[in-house]
């Protein structure tokens, strides 16, 4: 094989995310994440907010409280939000063992249907919430 046939992986920019811990499913879920994170020793690669602790956080987006509450938001340290299962995504790429699945969902044929599968799930569980009163 000849030297410079792969391209070395480019680092991506910082990833804050931003979700609802007063969903207990979303909570348990980030705090999955992070623990994956931290035993692959990458925990700095994204960091976690509350928007509970900081609602208008993305107000500057255009992103209420309730639209985080729906869906997961990101923003990366170059400004660029995303948002559902595009944030799902780029927390895939960040994560060791995980940038197959953002390579394979991230596709431009598969993207629609992960971004329509993310959707039902993140409006199901929008509306057990606000059932439940968890906010």
């Amino acid at each position: 094989m000849k030297s410079g046939l792969l391209k070395p992986s480019m680092p991506h920019p910082k990833l804050t995310v931003w979700y609802n811990t007063k969903c207990p499913v979303c909570d348990r879920g980030i705090d999955f994440q992070k623990n994956r994170l931290v035993k692959a020793a990458r925990a700095g690669a994204i960091e976690f907010c509350d928007i509970n602790l900081e609602p208008d956080a993305l107000s500057g987006y255009g992103a209420s409280l309730e639209d985080i509450r729906r869906r997961l938001h990101a923003t990366t340290e170059d400004g660029q939000l995303h948002v559902g299962a595009d944030c799902a995504i780029e927390i895939w790429r960040r994560t060791p063992g995980d940038a197959w699945l953002a390579a394979i969902l991230g596709t431009p044929v598969l993207r629609h249907i992960t971004r329509f599968c993310y959707d039902r799930f993140a409006d199901g569980l929008y509306a057990w919430n606000r059932r439940k009163r968890h906010w």
